[in-house]
């Protein structure tokens, strides 16, 4: 059996659309359904249905995708263990959130580059497109916010992070806590929002969480990173939802203060995501070990 047509298929498979796929793999949508077609008249069996938005497998296709995809990952990973034995170094491939990778998980794989070990990064807020990427075998490990489905990607609860809503001091000295406490979403509105996105994801988690509501408010910044959230935050530019291990300097120092103290904070999960059997590899096993251990003191 050509491996080209098994490589497009376990893409296929992967990315549940042959567009995706396509992208993925650098050809054609024509291509990439004339390579399907052609596996299917081989097989004798259909692999895919078709659905209005994407493609679902069959029995069959999930079957030859389980059996296949940890094969072809092998053989992908022999010729990468070819150009890095040239060099000495295994590389690690590792994508996840900007802030979280930045200031959590790389500074704890930093001691793995002695033994041999070389890092590269990517970075993506997006959990799906994290999770494509590590289907697609563009990244060897994954941290992600969501469990991913299927059987080909594997995960194990990394850490929770604990989300504080913060504001610089003279905010909440014009508020007070006996205030909040009494009314907090309608004194809270009176306040700019700092956020990641329009649709304030942090702020809406949180309004669920604590006030069993949504906000009413619209960003008044919007910032697609947290670090400069909590800048903008500390400069007075308004109220913020942020990680505490991100914010715990700047509540130390003064620079923000938390307006509320809820009984149960809200919590985030983090994950880390793989491929499905590429945990076999001892420098992939090294770096997954390393990194849940570090998140034992996250």
């Amino acid at each position: 059996m050509d491996l080209a047509l098994l490589r497009t298929f376990v893409t296929v498979h992967r990315a549940g659309s042959f567009t995706r796929a396509a992208a993925l793999l650098g050809l054609s949508q024509p291509a990439v359904t004339s390579q399907i077609r052609t596996l299917e008249r081989q097989l004798g069996r259909p692999l895919f249905l078709r659905r209005a938005r994407g493609v679902t497998p069959t029995t069959i296709g999930d079957e030859l995708a389980h059996r296949a995809a940890p094969h072809l990952d092998a053989l992908v990973e022999i010729a990468e263990t070819e150009l890095d034995e040239e060099s000495g170094v295994r590389t690690l491939h590792l994508a996840g959130p900007p802030e979280f990778t930045s200031l959590r998980a790389l500074p704890a794989l930093a001691p793995l580059i002695t033994q041999g070990l070389a890092l590269r990064s990517s970075f993506s807020a997006d959990t799906d497109e994290t999770l494509d990427g590590l289907a697609a075998g563009h990244h060897d490990l994954a941290i992600v916010t969501a469990r991913p489905r299927g059987g080909l990607l594997t995960a194990t609860p990394l850490c929770d992070e604990e989300h504080v809503l913060v504001a610089a001091p003279r905010w909440a000295g014009r508020l007070g806590p006996g205030t909040l406490r009494r009314n907090g979403p309608v004194v809270l509105e009176q306040l700019p929002v700092v956020e990641v996105h329009e649709s304030l994801p942090l702020v809406s988690r949180y309004w669920a969480a604590v006030f069993d509501s949504r906000p009413a408010a619209a960003g008044a910044v919007i910032a697609p990173d947290l670090r400069a959230v909590l800048e903008c935050t500390a400069a007075g530019a308004g109220l913020a939802v942020l990680p505490r291990y991100l914010c715990e300097g700047a509540l130390e120092r003064g620079e923000v203060v938390a307006l509320l103290d809820p009984p149960v904070p809200p919590l985030r999960t983090y994950f880390l995501a793989a491929r499905a059997g590429t945990l076999a590899l001892p420098h992939l096993a090294r770096a997954h070990e390393w990194l849940l251990r570090a998140a034992a003191d996250w």
